[in-house]
């Protein structure tokens, strides 16, 4: 977020423009729309406006509130040659207002998954108490929602699956079924919650699991969509087990 660079600070000025106009009864001036450049003209504005909101939300949440007057009056002043403070200084501050963002953000980060590791230990305590459910030596926690008989997926198997990935509050992270496509990878190249877990489904069944962090993405988690230490559950539907081409020896024919 290097907003000394001219084009941010142009954003700024859009984005404010009209908390200054509130502020000030600036006379209101009706737009016009006629033309296609005109249009052209106002959606340049806007999409920039709304991409620098919603930068000024994200620092207001993390504490840091700049005055948005001011940011009007720094852009309208600089066009006049009239800025109160020099370009060096300028760059020096804004780099020093990055650096506290990253800070602050690191700061919420950290406590998100610290309140993530407390949640998660004892939802898994409460879960593993629920009729059905079943625990693996290293934590896994399953339930069988279709059972089937036949033949169980190897760690060096591809697999073919269904699932839906989601929060301990229910929220959908991930689904293949909102894709309307299955998913198709190797079964040791996924989190090793899911290694260890489709291992025990036979083709046709249906299982859900509830991965402790340690066995998914752990305290760094998987930004931007998952945090740190989160438990996360999956409702998976395997379909197919595709086993690896046999190598052939050197002389052999495919055919043959």
């Amino acid at each position: 977020m290097k907003l000394f660079k001219p084009t941010l600070v142009a954003v700024a000025l859009v984005s404010v423009l009209g908390c200054q106009q509130e502020t000030k009864q600036a006379e209101v001036v009706e737009v016009k729309l006629e033309t296609e450049q005109q249009k052209q003209a106002y959606s340049l504005g806007a999409s920039i406006g709304m991409y620098m909101e919603r930068n000024l939300a994200e620092q207001e949440k993390l504490g840091l509130n700049l005055d948005r007057e001011l940011i009007v009056t720094g852009f309208l002043e600089s066009l006049e040659g009239k800025s109160k403070i020099e370009q060096e200084e300028i760059q020096t501050l804004l780099m020093a207002l990055d650096q506290e963002t990253k800070v602050k953000q690191q700061e919420l980060a950290e406590k998100a998954a610290q309140d993530s590791l407390a949640e998660g230990q004892k939802f898994l305590e409460e879960n593993a108490k629920k009729e059905g459910v079943m625990v693996t030596d290293s934590g896994i926690q399953y339930q069988i929602l279709t059972p089937a008989e036949g033949e169980k997926p190897a760690a060096t198997d591809t697999v073919k699956v269904h699932y839906k990935g989601t929060f301990l509050n229910g929220e959908t992270f991930d689904s293949s079924y909102d894709r309307g496509q299955p998913a198709v990878f190797p079964l040791n190249r996924v989190i090793r919650g899911w290694t260890e877990g489709v291992q025990l489904m036979s083709v046709g069944s249906k299982y859900k699991f509830t991965i402790p962090s340690d066995l998914a993405y752990g305290p760094m988690g998987n930004p931007p969509r998952i945090p740190g230490n989160s438990v996360l559950e999956f409702e998976i539907e395997l379909l197919e087990i595709q086993k690896p081409e046999p190598v052939a020896e050197v002389g052999e024919h495919p055919a043959s």
